[in-house]
């Protein structure tokens, strides 16, 4: 291991790399990060707000993301006061040969590290050592249509996560039968603690969605999470209020 996390040719594909800037969601909400957004994924949802970064049919891969090597984004994350770093994507851990070294080199600098994943796959041993915490956001039946697959559930990779001890679950719900969903897999497979999360994109649809979503979290005895990027966002422009440029 010692000789990939300092090998210069231990790569991965970034569709972007900004900072500082807020983490947006879950526990660590509102603290200073680096985000590192890897490019693709192993679901289609229709409703993703970042499709540049799997969808080929729409996006060229090469005008919308670049091979950066381990060494290159931990000298840039050293440039930044931030001492949390955000992994996400896409999805993340398609991208385990090289993710491995990066958060074994990040962890061990002092950083903190987060990774962002929609929980269809398993994590290796070594990952899991190399993070302190996983956000793992599982896709429900209502949530979107799914091109492939069509049930977006991994039983045994959410349960390695649940036992790992450094994963929290995040769900986005927007309704009854979501909430009973979340139920059956919080009791079938163990899950905790759980998040729930609005969908929404403006300050108005987040802010509505967290009233109805408070209700139901504190009869279930679960957490709330906001969405503070969409918060922030000014709703005149298609961009953040405050955004932070990618280090290039």
């Amino acid at each position: 291991m010692a000789s990939l996390k300092h090998n210069p040719a231990s790569s991965l594909l970034v569709a972007e790399h900004y900072g500082p800037t807020f983490q947006s969601e879950g526990p660590s909400t509102g603290q200073l990060a680096l985000v590192v957004r890897l490019a693709w994924c192993n679901l289609s949802c229709p409703s993703c707000d970042v499709p540049f970064t799997w969808d080929w049919s729409r996006f060229e891969p090469g005008a919308q993301s670049r091979r950066l090597t381990v060494d290159e984004l931990v000298k840039w994350a050293a440039s930044s006061p931030a001492r949390l770093i955000v992994i996400t994507g896409g999805e993340p851990l398609l991208q385990q040969t090289g993710l491995v070294p990066l958060a074994s080199r990040l962890t061990e600098l002092g950083y903190r590290v987060e990774i962002e994943t929609n929980g269809t796959l398993t994590p290796t041993p070594e990952l899991t050592a190399a993070t302190h915490l996983f956000l793992v956001s599982p896709k429900l039946r209502g949530f979107a249509a799914m091109a492939s697959p069509a049930n977006p559930i991994n039983d045994e990779a959410l349960t390695t996560f649940a036992e790992s001890g450094r994963a929290v679950f995040t769900f986005v719900a927007q309704s009854s039968a979501d909430l009973d969903e979340i139920s059956d897999l919080e009791q079938r497979l163990g899950l905790y603690p759980i998040w729930l999360q609005p969908e929404g994109t403006t300050t108005d649809s987040v802010v509505c969605e967290m009233r109805w979503l408070s209700e139901h979290a504190l009869l279930r005895n679960w957490h709330l999470s906001g969405r503070l990027h969409a918060l922030l966002r000014d709703e005149d422009d298609d961009e953040p209020s405050n955004p932070a440029p990618a280090w290039t």
